[in-house]
């Protein structure tokens, strides 16, 4: 049974597991990893789940708020071992969940085009392809995602 915890980026299972996340997109990110990670930093997520289980840390979550409505989902990630076992499914829709509690409206994020599993958990998810935001205006290999989780404000 997977057990999800709300907590914060001072987590020590979370650091790790964001370690673990970093090494991984080092790899599949290539000479873009630096770009990339400066947007990353967990310093700034004060909203974090980890999933354990049999009390094993095995995922994580994040979110951080993008505007008055939007959050943006970071840091996602599910060790190897645990992968297939809908832990990262579990996760987003907790971060989903939170999302609302908090009174937002939608979730955002973005993930790398060589990241193919990662864009198709987010499509099975509900998540719909939208314009790249942000930092992410013109970057050829980032793909934005969004999903409304309640009525939009105003």
């Amino acid at each position: 049974m997977i057990k999800l915890v709300r907590t914060n980026s001072e987590n020590d299972d979370f650091i790790n597991l964001v370690k673990q996340l970093d090494a991984y997109l080092k790899i599949t990110d290539g000479d873009e990893h630096d770009f990339y990670n400066q947007f990353n930093s967990i310093d700034v997520i004060r909203h974090v789940i980890v999933a354990y289980l049999k009390d094993k840390p095995v995922g994580c979550g994040a979110f951080k708020k993008h505007d008055d409505n939007a959050v943006e989902i970071k840091r996602m990630y599910t060790i190897a071992d645990a992968r297939g076992l809908g832990v990262a499914t579990e996760i987003l829709k907790e971060l989903e969940n939170w999302t609302k509690e908090l009174g937002f409206a939608s979730c955002i994020l973005e993930t790398g085009i060589r990241q193919i599993e990662s864009v198709q958990f987010y499509k099975k998810n509900s998540y719909k392809v939208i314009a790249n935001y942000g930092q992410y205006i013109g970057v050829e290999n980032s793909v934005c995602f969004k999903k409304i989780v309640e009525n939009e404000k105003g």
